[in-house]
């Protein structure tokens, strides 16, 4: 059973910068997407960023260009979020997801209902 365990969740003030990373188990990184969705009360889960095994390409919302940076470590099978300049707007519970396999057409990479692996999240709070 595939496992993703995202973890450097926490409080911070606008401005301030977190670091969440996902280890996975049991599972072939090769020819898939693994990337980070977040998620508010009432609101549908959003793609956040996204990254193809081998470290390209990569993919990010709007709302976090120039801000948030994924990478990943393919030996260790794990990626990573760096957040920097946090807003209260980012304030979400954070999600570590994997897809089983390619993902078709650059508008897709960042839908939820492309990947098939999640971890439970980790809460980001950033406070004005």
């Amino acid at each position: 059973q595939v496992q993703l365990q995202e973890s450097g969740g926490g409080s911070v003030q606008a401005g301030g910068s977190l670091r969440l990373s996902c280890s996975t188990s049991r599972f072939d990184l090769n020819d898939k997407y693994m990337g980070w969705f977040r998620q508010v009360p009432g609101k549908e889960r959003e793609g956040v960023a996204t990254i193809y095994s081998g470290g390209r390409p990569l993919y990010y919302a709007d709302s976090v260009k120039g801000r948030f940076t994924i990478s990943q470590d393919y030996a260790r099978k794990s990626i990573y979020l760096q957040m920097n300049n946090l807003r209260p707007e980012d304030t979400a519970v954070y999600y570590c997801a994997a897809s089983s396999g390619p993902i078709l057409g650059i508008r897709n990479v960042l839908l939820p209902n492309r990947y098939n692996y999640w971890g439970q999240g980790t809460q980001v709070t950033v406070s004005s």
